[in-house]
C-alpha cells in the first residue's frame, strides 16, 4: 500500500509539473572513497595514501582524483537542472585542503562553492562534508555531532565519523541539511548493526530537537548509511515526518555500490514531510547517477563502480560508490 501511495504521489506530481512552470535545484550525494592528499598527517592513519606508502598516493594520481571527482559532481543532476547541484554532501575526504582543490577544480570553480566541514576523530581521519552554492545557498548554523561506537574486538568505544548537520537559506526559504557516513559493515552486517543503529537514534535525536523548535521545518539527510533503505537503523530514521525515496529502488534492482556480485544501496537522500507539498522547493524526483564512464569498463568487475584503485593497482577511475541525487522544484510565478 506504502508503494503504491508513493507512486500515486509521483504521478500526481507530473502532471502538475507538466501544466506549469517550475525551477529546478539538484541536491546530491557522493561518497568519494578515500579523497586523501598525498602529504603525511602524523595525527591520522594515512601513511598508505602518501608517496611510500602501500597505495604510492602520487601528486598525479592524486591531481587525478580530484578532477575526476570534480568533474562527476558537476554532471550530477546537470540533466535535468542545465547545472550543477547547489548542495553536496560527501564523504570519506580527508580534510578541507582536499574541498578546496575540489571547488577550485576547473570543474566547479563557476558554481562558486563554499565549504561546510569540521575534523572528525575517526582513526583514518574521513570525514564528512557539505559543498554549497553561495549564490543560492545561504549559511547560517553549522555543527558536528560526535559518534562513538563500540569494538567487538576488545569492548573498547572508538570515535566514528561524525554526522554534520547545516541549517541556512536556500533561496529564502529555510533548509536543514545533515550529513552522515556511518559505521562500516566491518566484521560482518549482523555483529556490526548496533553501531548503525546508534548512529540512528544520535540522528534522530538531532531530527527531534529540529522538529521541537521548527515542526514543519525542511529536513534533508544524506549520507551512507552502510545500510539499506529496509534495514533496522534506516528504519528508525524513516519514521513519520520522513520518507525515503530510495526505500523502493532495491526492489528495482539497482544500487549504488557493489561487493561479491550484489548490489547495494548504502546511498540515499531522505526528506521531511514538508518536502511533499508543493510550497516553495518541494520534491520532484530520485536518482542514482550511474553513467556507463562511472562503471568499470571491463574485466571480473566490470560494471560495478569505477575506482581509481584496486588492490593497489592505479586505475583512471572515480569511487567505489555512485553518487545519488533529488531533484527539488519550485513553482515559477508569472
Amino acid at each position: 500500500m506504502r508503494k503504491i501511495l508513493f507512486l500515486s504521489f509521483l504521478a500526481i506530481f507530473n502532471i502538475a509539473l507538466s501544466q506549469e512552470k517550475v525551477y529546478l535545484q539538484t541536491v546530491a550525494f557522493y561518497n568519494v572513497e578515500n579523497l586523501f592528499h598525498p602529504d603525511r598527517d602524523t595525527l591520522i592513519r594515512d601513511e598508505e595514501y602518501t608517496p611510500e606508502g602501500r597505495k604510492k598516493w602520487t601528486d598525479t594520481i592524486y591531481t587525478q582524483k580530484i578532477n575526476n571527482i570534480a568533474s562527476v559532481i558537476a554532471e550530477v543532476g546537470k540533466k535535468e537542472t542545465l547545472k550543477s547541484p547547489v548542495l553536496v554532501g560527501v564523504a570519506e575526504i580527508e580534510n578541507v585542503k582536499v574541498l578546496e582543490a575540489l571547488i577550485h577544480s576547473d570543474y566547479l570553480r563557476k558554481g562558486q562553492y563554499e565549504i561546510v566541514h569540521f575534523d572528525s576523530k575517526d582513526f583514518r581521519g574521513i570525514d564528512v562534508a557539505l559543498l554549497y552554492q553561495k549564490n543560492f545557498f545561504t549559511l547560517m548554523h553549522q555543527k558536528k555531532y560526535a559518534l562513538r561506537i563500540v569494538s567487538r574486538e576488545n569492548g573498547r568505544y572508538y570515535p566514528s565519523r561524525d554526522i554534520l548537520v547545516v541549517g541556512g537559506y536556500l533561496e529564502g526559504e529555510p533548509i536543514f541539511v545533515l550529513v552522515n557516513h556511518w559505521p562500516s559493515r566491518r566484521g560482518g552486517q549482523k555483529r556490526s548493526t548496533p553501531n548503525r543503529v546508534k548512529a540512528a537514534y544520535l540522528h534522530k535525536k538531532i531530527t527531534d530537537s529540529i522538529l521541537r523548535k521548527y515542526p514543519e521545518a525542511k529536513i534533508i539527510s544524506m549520507g551512507d548509511y552502510n545500510d539499506g533503505p529496509k534495514n533496522e537503523s534506516l528504519g528508525v530514521i524513516t519514521k513519520d515526518p520522513f520518507f525515503n525515496p530510495y526505500l523502493f529502488m532495491k526492489e528495482k534492482g539497482l544500487g549504488s555500490l557493489a561487493y561479491r556480485d550484489n548490489w547495494f544501496l548504502f546511498d540515499q537522500i531522505i526528506l521531511s514531510k514538508p518536502f511533499k507539498e508543493q510550497k516553495g522547493y518541494f520534491f520532484y524526483k530520485s536518482k542514482i547517477f550511474n553513467p556507463n564512464y562511472l562503471r568499470t569498463p571491463s574485466g571480473k568487475y566490470k560494471n560495478y563502480p569505477y575506482r581509481t584503485q584496486v588492490l593497489g593497482d592505479a586505475l583512471s577511475g572515480y569511487s567505489d560508490h555512485f553518487p545519488v541525487y533529488v531533484i527539488l522544484a519550485k513553482k515559477v510565478k508569472e
